[in-house]
């Protein structure tokens, strides 16, 4: 689950277009995305298509916090939203099959009635015309929607004040078949999803401005997309994507073999090609960290130990990482730092480490990290105080555990974000042995990774 907190102009727009009045029947609003199916180029000739049954296939009902709902989740109209889809592509001329037993009766009508009139005047009446029979029929459905695929919000109240958002994402998943009524054979298969935003956002006050005096007030909104909405586009993109695999395989051909290059066509190819590397979510999947690196940072250490008042001062590091596959990697560093109380205490540190890194999301452009180390520091100001720690037995070694955030600015190089916390062997490195516990501390630093060589 991730928590994050949604606000953007399309977000707001529910609030400023409140409903203060009845408003009157319009035209259908067309679905996002819509533009790329109608705009298609010409075909050569159109498809005669039958669509005998595309209909919901999960059987699933809307999701109830109060007992059983007996509402389905998603239309059941799905076969009329389709052949508008196919009408609107320009590129099929669908027949009525859903309700063949009623078109078969209303001809049944027209032959007996022309027949009575032929009797009563003696004058032949026109022969009834043929049915148009279908090249292909489309078969398929709706037969996936994952609700709650995502979900989470944020809040901050102050002081009575303050406001909230929450949301919500399902997911809806169509297929979409052409079979050959010749052969029977299945041309193409093409399958497309869709997700369904739902988030409400809210602000208030609460709070005493004098003396037997409160103030109260709140406001917010709802809003979820509509699911309708959702299926047509969802079908339009499977109609669009039917279209041009057809188009590349042969089974039907554009009126202008130009239209090739058509950008409608060539951002579908694109399109295409990524999908490979998209997760679930949407999210592009791709190597772009190699198997070596190495790093920079600077940030902050603060000390934790028998002095007290702790004070807060900057440290610096240099390192090389290493890859072994997705989502280990090693890393050494050495750097220096200070560790120092307000009053009666400062001292230089220089360290050297060994840590090993396990990434969530390998191959996103951000991934969050666990890390676990171990090291050795050796106290010293300089070059002889350094050396004399080192005579007298001044190896201080430490254990280490941390989280960070590496977010790629670039293939090949990353901003780290990251906070550790280091844990003495020993309690002699502020020469003050007392208390239960070892010294420690505390480091939060930004840095810049910069890989080479081939990636993972």
């Amino acid at each position: 689950i991730h928590y994050f907190f949604i606000l953007r102009n399309s977000s707001l727009c529910p609030y400023f277009n409140q409903p203060m009045q009845t408003s009157r029947a319009t035209l259908g609003v067309p679905a996002p995305g819509n533009e790329d199916l109608v705009n298609l180029p010409p075909p050569q000739q159109k498809i005669v298509a039958a669509v005998y049954k595309f209909r919901d296939q999960t059987g699933q009902y809307k999701p109830s916090a109060n007992g059983a709902n007996w509402s389905t989740a998603i239309t059941q109209g799905t076969t009329t939203i389709l052949l508008k889809s196919l009408e609107e592509s320009g590129w099929f001329s669908p027949i009525e099959r859903e309700n063949l037993g009623n078109l078969l009766n209303e001809r049944k009508i027209i032959r007996s009635t022309r027949a009575e009139a032929e009797a009563i005047t003696g004058k032949r009446e026109p022969i009834l015309p043929g049915l148009l029979f279908a090249g292909i029929i489309l078969e398929g459905g709706i037969i996936s929607y994952d609700a709650n695929v995502v979900t989470g919000g944020a809040g901050l109240r102050y002081f009575g004040a303050g406001g909230s958002g929450q949301y919500r994402e399902d997911k809806v998943t169509v297929y979409l078949r052409a079979i050959s009524t010749s052969t029977g054979e299945i041309l193409k298969t093409v399958y497309t999803s869709k997700t369904i935003l739902s988030q409400a956002i809210d602000f208030g006050i609460f709070r005493y401005v004098k003396f037997k005096r409160l103030l109260e007030a709140e406001t917010g909104f709802t809003y979820n997309e509509p699911s309708e909405i959702a299926v047509k586009e969802a079908i339009d993109k499977a109609v669009q994507s039917l279209v041009i695999e057809g188009i590349q395989a042969g089974y039907w051909k554009l009126k202008n073999n130009d239209d090739l290059e058509h950008p409608i066509i060539q951002s579908y190819y694109q399109e295409r090609e990524e999908v490979q590397s998209v997760n679930i979510h949407g999210q592009k999947m791709e190597n772009r960290r190699g198997l070596v690196g190495v790093s920079a940072a600077a940030g902050l250490m603060q000390y934790k130990g028998d002095y007290s008042n702790p004070a807060i001062k900057p440290m610096g590091e240099i390192g090389i990482r290493a890859s072994t596959n997705r989502n280990i990697a090693f890393d050494s560093r050495i750097g220096r730092g200070t560790i120092a109380a307000q009053e009666n205490f400062s001292q230089a540190i220089n360290y050297g480490e060994a840590n090993i890194n396990y990434s969530l999301f390998p191959k996103l452009r951000y991934t969050p990290y666990v890390q676990l180390g171990a090291g050795v520091l050796v106290r010293g100001n300089n070059i002889e105080d350094f050396f004399n720690d080192l005579k007298s037995n001044g190896w201080h070694p430490y254990v280490k555990a941390g989280v960070g955030m590496e977010y790629m600015l670039l293939n090949r190089l990353g901003i780290d974000l990251s906070l550790s916390s280091s844990y003495m062997f020993n309690d002699r490195l502020d020469g003050i042995e007392r208390g239960r516990f070892n010294d420690y501390f505390y480091t939060g630093k930004v840095g810049i990774n910069l890989y080479f060589g081939l990636y993972k």
